[in-house]
């Protein structure tokens, strides 16, 4: 049993803050310096926590045989609780230690440890096929350098041998911070079977590499909520959050159509007009009360003939629209093109007034602002970018190169890292997409929305997609949202209707999928 009676829980179930390693570690100390708990009971309760949830997903590793792999410091640590528990239950426990414990609180546990401990050097094939699992306990959130092919090789060999590999906090060679590979000559091929984590998942646990390979994520309680509040108190905008969604912010009240916002979409010409329909459709079912296409004339018949509900306007008459004051939202790019006149548009619908009106920049309007240094610099507090990587880079080069270059030392930079800068720089919401897509504010408010885990949708991946997120995002806006808000709530919806759906997901199937999943929310 887990601390406190506790069971264990997936993380995308409850608890929304994600933590750095860094963040985690103050947590600790701070526990531990008020004296709320010793580092001592802390490896007890992570090592109980980790043993718990090995026997609830896997009852018959009470009688198996286990091989713990123990790094020198406190992740280790955890490693000879673990060891000396799953022996208490019944297991045959093998201890290998990649070093002599270098921290007091790990060489207290190893000297609690009542087997002999073998070296890397002992084992070979024979000694993996034996297992039935292995327990990483090398490194942990810790890691902060590239681990050579001599360790990580050693769970390369547990998942090539058959074992169940459990991570203890988060897969050696992965890092805490940004969930990117930390290793030289390669990494396994096979993710880890569970990973157990402490109160909060981490930044790695969602990020890049790190949410493909930590297999099933459980977070388990150590007591130390109280010092988390702390910390959400203090700087609170300093922890990201997983994104949600809520019925409260997605319900409609009483009122007539313009009470709930009207979203104009700029469509691209003929041939080239179906992102735009795809954003237009979203926005309307994501609740906007009115949704314009401002359409060029070459354009017209094609979206007529597709849309019903959605107004049609031609583009000539876009500053008549930006003019209507019960225009709430924009949206711009989706197929829109890159011409001149196209330019102008978009420096158009980003010029200000008294009041900035929210606006959705993607696709070809981010391609556009990357390629005019003045149009960049229109770029204002009410707009939400939405580029995927390749966008990235031509919008945030530096950044982008920071995120491809090689760790050298301490944590790699991390998307939080890049997402948060642009935001800066840009004055505005940056949603930097991906399946690990990170949602950043100016002020350094940030979210995650990892398609990953239970919420895993490979079939995402369609032409299209990121139109209809456009749309969702407009919607949202027109509708009253804060920017940050729109943009958290339509990346958390995006994944839930493709996930309602399931596979065979097509871009036009995600705004028809938004009323089953508003229903689901209780909306």
């Amino acid at each position: 049993m887990l601390p406190y009676g506790a069971k264990c829980e997936r993380v995308e179930q409850k608890m929304t803050e994600v933590l750095t390693a860094a963040q985690m570690r103050a947590i600790e100390s701070e526990a531990m310096a008020c004296g709320a708990v010793t580092g001592l009971e802390l490896m007890e309760r992570a090592g109980a926590g980790v043993v718990a949830a090995v026997l609830e997903a896997w009852p018959q590793m009470a009688a198996a045989r286990v091989l713990v792999l123990c790094g020198p410091g406190n992740n280790g640590g955890d490693g000879y609780v673990i060891a000396r528990l799953l022996a208490a239950a019944g297991a045959q426990v093998v201890v290998c230690a990649l070093a002599d414990p270098v921290t007091p609180d790990a060489c207290t546990m190893r000297a609690a440890w009542p087997g002999p401990v073998v070296g890397p050097a002992d084992l070979d094939w024979p000694d993996f096929r034996a297992s039935a699992l292995v327990v990483d306990a090398m490194f942990g959130i810790g890691l902060a350098r590239d681990i050579g092919a001599g360790v990580w090789g050693l769970l390369e060999m547990a998942k090539a041998s058959g074992c169940k590999l459990v991570a203890v906090d988060i897969l050696s060679g992965i890092c805490a911070e940004s969930g990117r590979v930390r290793a030289t000559g390669g990494f396994l091929e096979w993710p880890a079977d569970l990973t157990v984590t402490f109160q909060r998942p981490k930044l790695g646990h969602y990020l890049d590499a790190g949410a493909q390979m930590s297999g099933r994520l459980v977070v388990v309680p150590l007591g130390l909520e109280p010092q988390i509040d702390a910390l959400l108190r203090a700087d609170g905008a300093a922890v990201v959050d997983l994104t949600t969604a809520s019925a409260a912010s997605l319900a409609k009240g009483a009122g007539h159509k313009f009470s709930h916002g009207h979203a104009v979409i700029v469509s691209g010409d003929h041939g080239r007009a179906g992102a735009a329909r795809l954003a237009a459709r979203g926005a309307l079912r994501i609740g906007a009360g009115l949704v314009t296409l401002a359409s060029p004339v070459g354009a017209m018949a094609e979206n007529a003939a597709r849309l019903d509900a959605v107004m049609l306007r031609p583009v000539a008459e876009f500053g008549a629209l930006l003019a209507d004051a019960r225009v709430s939202a924009l949206c711009l790019g989706p197929g829109m093109g890159l011409g001149p006149d196209q330019a102008a548009l978009l420096a158009d619908a980003l010029r200000v007034g008294v009041k900035p009106r929210p606006t959705v920049l993607d696709a070809d309007a981010l391609t556009l602002i990357a390629r005019d240094k003045a149009l960049f610099g229109l770029v204002h507090a009410a707009c939400v970018l939405t580029p995927h990587g390749g966008e990235f880079a031509r919008l945030f080069p530096d950044l982008a190169a920071k995120l491809e270059a090689v760790a050298v030392g301490g944590p790699a930079y991390s998307k939080v890292d890049a997402a948060r800068a642009a935001a800066r720089r840009a004055g505005c919401v940056v949603l930097f997409k991906g399946a690990d897509t990170v949602i950043a504010a100016p002020d350094g408010r940030c979210a995650i929305n990892a398609a990953a885990y239970d919420r895993a949708v490979p079939w995402l991946a369609t032409a299209g997609a990121g139109d209809v997120l456009a749309g969702f995002i407009a919607g949202l806006l027109a509708r009253g949202l804060p920017a940050f808000d729109a943009a958290c709530t339509a990346a958390w919806l995006h994944v839930d209707c493709a996930r309602s759906f399931g596979p065979g997901l097509i871009a036009e199937d995600l705004p028809e999928e938004v009323p089953r999943v508003l229903r689901a929310l209780g909306v």
